[in-house]
């Protein structure tokens, strides 16, 4: 599943149909869309304008106004910003494809822009979702309403993290992977961070003092600040089918994540791995103890 600084990644690459119009849109499969109906997902974005991409944790938020060529007491009843909200799940994917570009297999969203190209959406393992709202509705939608802070915003500061520690009874790790607590790590730089902090990742997280906390969440903005800038992990291809898999642009970047029995890059021992909350720990014995 790609984790925040891949989203990051694909919302820059999306940045290309920024100005564009919607001509048509074409849904394959309703349910992404649910509980919206196909009819009136398609005829609430047919004519918008493209006018921004942005990301609200793990969502792509492609901002919408209302047509030059729709009279402008409709358009401002019609589009009063509207919002493609997609989460991509484990598979989700775009593409942006000339008109006479064969469409892959699993395309099911496809918009018809202005320049006789497609923005395609598509998503093997059907676990993607697509919701249509107003701007004014995004901050209570469920799934964003009730995120944390952004990682790399103001209320994401060091007082906020140490409440959410001494608030949990869960480990390090397990509490990490709460989008509601700390946003923006998934497995993969949760595993990052801690190995960074020097934090052992079964810990107590209402047992870490204060010296640690205050390390483990400069680590975490650090991680995903380098996972995002990163020049190596920014292949994101929206004109290439099979030209991105999420995850293997990073790989050069890991440190201790799926490395197991693996010498440690700081200390030589070997990483361990331990099947923890249902997913795979990774962390180093010695620079990590309890």
């Amino acid at each position: 599943m790609p984790e925040l600084p891949e989203v990051e990644h694909v919302v820059r690459a999306l940045r290309v149909v920024v100005g564009r119009s919607i001509i048509a849109g074409e849904i394959r499969l309703p349910k992404l869309i649910a509980p919206l109906s196909v009819s009136t997902f398609n005829r609430k974005i047919k004519s918008c304008l493209i006018r921004g991409i942005s990301r609200r944790g793990k969502f792509i938020l492609i901002e919408l106004a209302g047509s030059a060529d729709v009279p402008s007491a409709q358009r401002a009843k019609r589009a009063q910003s509207l919002i493609i909200a997609v989460h991509l799940r484990m598979t989700g994917k775009f593409l942006y494809l000339n008109a006479d570009d064969e469409l892959p297999k699993h395309s099911h969203a496809i918009f018809y822009l202005d320049n006789d190209r497609r923005l395609v959406f598509r998503d093997q393992r059907q676990f993607g979702v697509m919701k249509l709202i107003s701007s004014s509705e995004l901050s209570q939608t469920k799934g964003i309403s009730e995120l944390a802070p952004e990682p790399f915003g103001d209320e994401f500061n060091l007082d906020y993290f140490k409440s959410v520690l001494k608030r949990s009874r869960r480990s390090l790790k397990t509490l990490l992977l709460d989008q509601t607590k700390v946003l923006g790590l998934g497995n993969i730089y949760a595993a990052e961070a801690l190995f960074r902090a020097r934090i052992n990742p079964f810990k107590n997280a209402s047992e870490l003092s204060s010296q640690r906390a205050a390390r483990l969440h400069q680590s975490i903005i650090e991680v995903l600040h380098d996972a995002i800038t990163d020049s190596s992990t920014s292949r994101v291809d929206l004109e290439q089918a099979d030209g991105f898999s999420y995850g293997e642009a990073f790989e050069r970047f890991w440190q201790v994540y799926e490395r197991e029995g693996e010498p440690c890059v700081k200390c030589g021992a070997k990483i361990r791995r331990e099947t923890h909350g249902g997913r795979s720990t990774y962390w180093c014995p010695k620079c990590q103890r309890r």
